[in-house]
Formats: C-alpha cells, sequence, structure tokens
C-alpha cells in the first residue's frame, strides 16, 4: 500500500481543516521510527506497512465525524479493495488489550455492535497493531509527540475520567513497557523532540 488513498483523503480533509489529517501522519511516522528502531534489533516487522497503517488508522473520520470512524474507516477500506491487514488497523486502534472495554473516552456499550466487540476480542493483534496503539496514544491533535503521561491527561481534560480510565491508563503504561523491553531502552530516546513538548 502507499499513501495515494490517504493523499486523497488529506486534500479532502484539509478543505474541512479536520485536525484528524496531522494526527495521522504524526502516528505513522512515529510508528515507523519505532518499526525502524525494532527492525534493527532484528525483530520481523514490516516498517513500510507500520507507517501505511498509521496513516489510516482514522480514515473514517474522512466525513467530519468523529462517532463511528471506527467501524466506517474498516467499511471505506474494504469497499476500497484493501487486505485485511490495512482494514483491521481501523478496528483494532482505539482498543488495548484486546478488550474493547479498554479504550479512552468513556465505556462503550458492548452489545452495540457485536462484531467490533468479537473481532477485538478474538483478534490476534500483530506487532504493527500493537506499535499504532501505542502511538495513536502519543499523538495528539495536531501532529506533535507527547509523553504517554501528558497525552493521557489530555484525553482526561478533554474526554472525561470514567469508570474504565484507570485500567486504560494501567494498560497504556503496560504497553509503552513492552516496547522499552524490546528495545532495551526508553522508546521516548527516538524522539528527541519530546522534549519541547513536555
Amino acid at each position: 500500500m502507499n499513501k495515494d488513498l490517504f493523499d486523497k483523503l488529506v486534500e479532502k480533509g484539509k478543505t474541512l481543516n479536520d485536525k484528524w489529517i496531522d494526527h495521522c501522519l504524526c502516528v505513522g511516522d512515529t510508528a515507523g521510527k519505532i518499526a525502524k528502531a525494532l527492525e534493527e534489533k532484528g525483530y520481523n516487522i514490516d516498517v513500510d506497512k507500520t507507517i501505511a497503517i498509521g496513516y489510516v488508522h482514522d480514515i473514517g473520520k474522512y466525513n467530519g465525524e468523529i462517532h463511528g470512524h471506527v467501524m466506517r474507516g474498516y467499511n471505506y477500506l474494504k469497499e476500497k479493495g484493501y487486505d485485511e491487514d490495512y482494514c483491521n488497523i481501523c478496528l483494532t486502534h482505539s482498543y488495548l488489550n484486546n478488550d474493547i472495554i479498554c479504550t479512552a473516552g468513556g465505556v462503550p456499550d458492548i452489545n452495540e455492535n457485536p462484531f467490533l466487540t468479537n473481532f477485538v476480542k478474538n483478534h490476534e493483534y500483530t506487532i504493527e497493531e500493537k506499535i499504532i496503539n501505542l502511538c495513536d496514544l502519543m499523538c495528539p491533535p495536531g501532529g506533535r509527540v507527547y509523553t504517554i503521561d501528558k497525552r493521557l491527561i489530555d484525553l482526561i481534560i478533554r474526554k472525561g475520567a470514567y469508570t474504565n480510565t484507570q485500567y486504560h491508563v494501567k494498560e497504556t503504561y503496560k504497553l509503552k513497557d513492552y516496547f522499552d523491553n524490546l528495545l532495551g531502552y526508553s522508546l521516548y530516546d527516538l524522539f528527541p523532540e519530546i522534549k519541547d513538548n513536555l
């Protein structure tokens, strides 16, 4: 996959002045740095694919609507004929730990979309998808890279705290620790600019 589809949507998004575009570019680029560092450590990872799925993870927001963007993005990419690997990121990017409850912004109704609930529960997340999970939580709207601490506070301020917030925060830190352990150092070392965003 190349950026052609995303580039077309970027042009449309610019007319809407949507911040999701800068966010997606940041997620893809940030994920690419982590993937490249893991590849250099000898891990089997597809760097180009990681970048591409970062670019399209929020593609369901192309029409300016946030609610329902997960399924809208998945269906949109499927209709365009993209491989499941690319479509799936639309479903998995917001949910950590194979749990639809492990998300920011409140507790979703697990019965509202049985397909999504079952997919998240039963899908074996790839290393590329896990990187996007993390980078989605490191890149706020606007295209900057934050520490997990700052980004989680940003999410709580914007979306509120809910009964699942503590769970989501704990799993976010576990995910960062997972990648720190794979790398053998803090992944923040890959992003010197992160100090400017403290």
